[in-house]
């Protein structure tokens, strides 16, 4: 008889489960549920309570959730949960891509002596997308939430805590936090004591170490959601750490993410530290670190456009000198979150899917100047691995095409898709056997996929786009405000 995990994503705005058998990594099932997601002004938030009701959803699709021997929660990194003492939420979750906390992100910046301050003792430079300036921001905008807050919480750390009664996390999303140190592996007192943040550690979930478990699931868990009362829970970890654990991804191996927002990133035996803020120095799920720079526009950003032009996402040709800023909900990377989306380089006779293939461009773009920064903060790229997408846009033709033309880098697609939910389970399998999670990661691994193999890199068009960049960025001064 085989023994079935489940390993979950909780992004944006779905969740997904994989069921796999723990011995072969064979998918045997998925479930999915969807969520919403509200906000205007730079608002992005999510109740909650949506996330718990789409597990239980998404659980009930896979038709297996009763034989289920152990589960694992991946979620979202960054967004904001804070709870009462009766462990429910206060408010709406702020979400990784709610820019209302800038300004609070750059005051932080200041209060611990700089940037370079920063990545010194956290690893990462405080932007809008990080948790610690979302606290500052509630602090600051609603008080009386944050007097009523005994607890705050990840999105992962939230689902496992309704699992197993225990506020745990692991070093992978405890790592994009802003508050927890890839230097020394604990919450950082510095930034906890500053006036902005404010924040007894007592608030915060223990730290587990790789393949620790967080508890097994209750039996109101299991009432609630199908699953068998008393099977192990992973530690659960951040999207990406989960996505990476699910490739099995070997240090030096890039990799870039295309979905709503975009990432770039490699796993690295050295921790990172950016003073310029672009790379943030995250732990992976394995004990090692990753290294990685995320942009806010990308597969959205073209699908926006597309539909702005009538045509299909795939309708494209040459871009021709048209250059585009995808900015469209401000920018992490580089660091611009009041920043708009640009065209550049238009004629009377410009082709509507030239536009298409420079917004295209755009995103990937900056994805690769972000990967050449997190080649100078890490232990280094391997220059023979081939470049990995993975996402949804990963299997889209032209997103394949430009990653190749701009890269010059031979480009692998892998087979096997939902790598978060896949990390998920490999780290579920950990607990369930009591081994290392990338040892059940390796043998989760699959052949197959596409490879495409390098070209010349265009390297005149890389350099058009990041001419133009440098030049609007310039001439438009997208400040930081500080209410």
């Amino acid at each position: 008889m085989r023994t079935l995990v489940a390993g979950a994503d909780c992004s944006t705005q779905s969740t997904k489960v994989v069921v796999v058998d723990a011995d072969s990594g064979e998918l045997v099932a998925t479930g999915r549920a969807e969520h919403s997601v509200t906000g205007t002004g730079g608002a992005r938030e999510t109740d909650p309570e949506q996330w718990w009701a789409a597990l239980r959803t998404a659980l009930a699709e896979t038709g297996l959730s009763g034989q289920i021997a152990a589960i694992s929660i991946a979620g979202q990194q960054h967004g904001l949960v804070c709870l009462d003492a009766s462990g429910k939420p206060l408010r709406p979750a702020m979400l990784w891509n709610d820019t209302r906390s800038a300004p609070d992100a750059a005051r932080l910046v200041d209060e611990l002596g700089g940037a370079a301050a920063w990545a010194e003792t956290i690893g990462l430079v405080p932007v809008a997308s990080f948790t610690a300036p979302k606290w500052a921001w509630v602090r600051r905008c609603e008080p009386e939430v944050a007097a009523r807050t005994v607890a705050v919480r990840l999105p992962h750390e939230y689902l496992t805590e309704r699992l197993t009664g225990f506020g745990v996390t692991d070093r992978g999303d405890a790592s994009g936090t802003g508050w927890w140190s890839n230097a020394t592996g604990e919450f950082a007192a510095s930034v906890l004591t500053l006036p902005q943040i404010r924040l007894s550690p007592d608030f915060l979930p223990r730290v587990l170490a790789p393949g620790e478990a967080a508890g097994t699931v209750t039996a109101s868990a299991a009432a609630a959601l199908g699953l068998p009362a008393g099977i192990p829970v992973g530690p659960g970890t951040g999207d990406n750490m989960g996505a990476a654990l699910g490739l099995a991804l070997k240090p030096g191996v890039p990799v870039l993410s295309l979905g709503t927002s975009g990432t770039a990133y490699m796993v690295s035996s050295t921790p990172s530290a950016d003073p310029s803020g672009d790379v943030a120095g995250f732990a992976d799920a394995t004990g090692r670190f990753l290294p990685l720079a995320c942009t806010l526009n990308c597969t959205l950003a073209v699908d926006r456009v597309a539909g702005w032009l009538g045509l299909d996402r795939e309708d494209v040709a040459p871009s021709k000198g048209v250059v585009a800023l995808p900015y469209f909900d401000g920018e992490r990377t580089p660091n611009v979150p009041d920043a708009a989306a640009a065209l550049f380089g238009l004629r009377h006779d410009t082709d509507p899917r030239s536009i298409l293939m420079a917004t295209y461009e755009g995103a990937i773009l900056s994805l690769l100047d972000a990967l050449d920064t997190i080649e100078i903060w890490s232990s280094g790229i391997d220059p023979d691995a081939p470049l990995v997408l993975i996402g949804g846009g990963a299997r889209g033709e032209t997103w394949q095409h430009v990653a190749q033309r701009l890269s010059g880098r031979a480009v692998s697609v892998p087979a096997a898709e939902e790598l978060v939910a896949i990390g998920a389970a490999a780290q579920a399998t950990a607990v369930l056997r009591g081994e290392p999670p990338q040892v059940s990661a390796e043998r989760f691994r699959k052949d197959g996929g596409t490879l495409l193999s390098p070209m010349r890199r265009d390297a005149e068009t890389a350099e058009r786009h990041r001419s133009v960049r440098r030049m609007a960025l310039d001439a438009v001064v997208v400040s930081r405000p500080r209410a």
